[in-house]
């Protein structure tokens, strides 16, 4: 144990003497050689040397403190969970992460340039006669977790692309990431150059907040090199879906209501909540607790649930699955883990024939199916309100904020808007607009109850695209065009132009799918909509085209989050400014 505790010790000592003697701008070019001029005064810009990390397996908190104490660290705080680490070694080891106690700190020290920096200190407690002997002798020997850590500056997606292709450029190479709920921070791993001149191999790029949209990029090249895995894990997508589905049917998140919700991302960031056992949670919901507990254990490393002391308890991501919550995507989870996920199925006869999985499976159009089915029926117009994340930033769309402005007031149309989840956001926020709520019989009598509390200002008319009402000073087309082809796009356009007065905008609310092949969710849901509606998503050239054969014209895009995007739309002629 000695000869275990000394050798942990030299190596952290190597360490606190590398951080104290280097600086940002001469440690980047010894593991980027070649790395000088302009991009070396932009990296130095945008990120700072902030640590180098190592590894350290003591048999207990004694040993442990010894081990500090010899290198002159300090830890103010307590350890924190290391969620990325705990991962990679239970993936390089072949063990359960839930048996891997990794912790961190992250004790200061001064460098010699007066600047303040950590060493990272891994800590993984292996007691005598642990089975982890073996673990902590491998990872002695291999160094896999020892590396740099450079924090970014002021973190922004451009920029952090632009750091990651700046690596890549240099000879650095994707090696894994992750977020970390417990600090809420992204971890983005490179391989060193080769001819990097420091005895570190691994680089770490580390950045404040939740950046998993460009950790996704990362960790696809990181993939690429593993082909064999990678199919693997993309082939085990459906059980992701049928594992959501089931957890929702049975509705173990209203079960776990109330043991502790955390305000993080993939796992609770919150201190004071209280898991609930397995054993506990299964009589209520009536399942069985073995079975309960892999279902749990596998959404547990999807970030669904967490898992502590006390049993399981609810993510930010889990709560999200509870019924009748803020921005509840319960109905979702039952859609894509029902009906769709069965016409899924039929997936390659689409691509064969072109029929409409939906329809081969089921015999009918989706709307058709889910119409007379009244429990679907209501399904699916909660699914639809499921993402109303989007439309969050809506009501202050430039059109909607002058409307509102207006001396005589002003009508906003919403053409098949379902029960009102968006066009409610806009009169709400715009107490002078009068709203027009056109849609199908039963969706209507929907809309109605959720709206009662606009009285008079709200009308609802029953009717399709050809009833589109006249004289709407703005129009809203929701998440509607992609639900067609492009003939019944014209159609419906056709009809918003004819009712359109002259002064009049269209807002069109649509993924967009991007023109430079970027990920997007857009793409995603072009492939949902081609399988079980017949739709497709579309860029935005295609959309132009589309309202130019309806007498209308594309006059500007605005973002919206979940990758969705404003189309605003004017009659042919009329000028481009608001």
């Amino acid at each position: 144990m000695i000869t275990t505790l000394s050798g942990d010790t030299s190596r952290l000592l190597a360490t606190v003497d590398f951080v104290k003697e280097q600086d940002t701008a001469a440690l980047l070019p010894l593991l980027f050689p070649g790395l000088d001029g302009p991009e070396l005064r932009t990296l130095v810009e945008h990120c700072r040397f902030a640590h180098a990390a190592q590894l350290v397996f003591p048999s207990g908190e004694a040993e442990l403190a010894a081990m500090l104490a010899a290198c002159g660290l300090v830890s103010a705080a307590p350890g924190r969970p290391s969620v990325v680490v705990r991962e990679r070694l239970a993936v390089r080891h072949r063990r359960r992460a839930g048996d891997l106690d990794v912790g961190i700190l992250r004790p200061e020290v001064v460098g010699a340039d007066g600047e303040r920096r950590m060493v990272e200190v891994f800590v993984l407690t292996v007691p005598p006669g642990s089975d982890l002997g073996a673990v902590a002798e491998a990872e002695r020997e291999g160094q896999h977790e020892a590396h740099v850590a450079f924090e970014v500056v002021a973190p922004d997606p451009l920029v952090l692309r632009g750091l990651c292709a700046t690596f890549a450029r240099y000879g650095a190479t994707a090696d894994g990431g992750g977020y970390n709920p417990h600090e809420n921070g992204t971890v983005f791993y490179f391989g060193a150059a080769a001819e990097a001149k420091v005895g570190y191999r691994r680089v770490e790029l580390y950045v404040p907040g939740d950046h998993r949209d460009v950790l996704s990029a990362h960790l696809a090249e990181h993939r690429a090199q593993q082909p064999a895995e990678t199919v693997l894990r993309l082939l085990t997508g459906a059980w992701t879906t049928q594992a959501l589905a089931a957890f929702t049917e049975l509705r173990v998140p209203d079960a776990m209501d109330g043991e502790g919700v955390g305000d993080g991302g993939r796992e609770d960031a919150g201190e004071g909540g209280r898991g609930i056992g397995v054993e506990e949670l299964a009589r209520k919901v009536g399942a069985r607790p073995r079975n309960l507990a892999t279902l749990l254990r596998y959404l547990a490393m999807l970030g669904v649930v967490a898992e502590d002391r006390d049993g399981f308890r609810l993510t930010a991501v889990g709560a999200l699955l509870r019924a009748g919550g803020p921005g509840s995507m319960r109905a979702l989870a039952l859609m894509y883990g029902g009906p769709f996920y069965q016409s899924f199925a039929g997936l390659g006869h689409t691509v064969r024939t072109g029929q409409v999985a939906f329809e081969h499976h089921f015999g009918e159009n989706h709307f058709d199916h889910f119409a007379r089915d009244p429990r679907l029926a209501e399904l699916f117009d909660q699914s639809m309100a499921a993402g109303s994340a989007m439309f969050d930033p809506v009501p202050t769309h430039p059109v909607l904020t002058a409307a509102a402005g207006a001396p005589a007031g002003a009508t906003v149309v919403d053409i098949a808007g379902g029960t009102g989840e968006l066009l409610g956001r806009v009169l709400a926020a715009h107490p002078r607009l009068k709203g027009v709520l056109l849609e199908r019989p039963h969706v209507v009598e929907a809309a109605r109850r959720r709206l009662e509390e606009l009285g008079p200002r709200c009308v609802f008319l029953v009717g399709d695209f050809a009833d589109v009402p006249e004289g709407g000073d703005v129009y809203v087309l929701s998440r509607v065009l992609h639900d067609w082809d492009d003939d019944q796009c014209r159609d419906i356009l056709r009809h918003c132009a004819r009712a359109m007065p002259a002064h009049a905008d269209l807002l069109v609310v649509e993924r967009v799918l991007p023109a430079d092949g970027a990920f997007s969710l857009a793409t995603a849901w072009d492939l949902h909509m081609m399988c079980n509606v017949g739709g497709r998503e579309r860029r935005a050239d295609h959309y132009g085209r589309l309202f130019a054969d309806a007498g209308l014209v594309l006059v500007g895009e605005v973002p919206l989050p979940l990758d969705g995007t404003v189309l605003h739309v004017r009659k042919a002629g009329r000028s481009a400014s608001v």
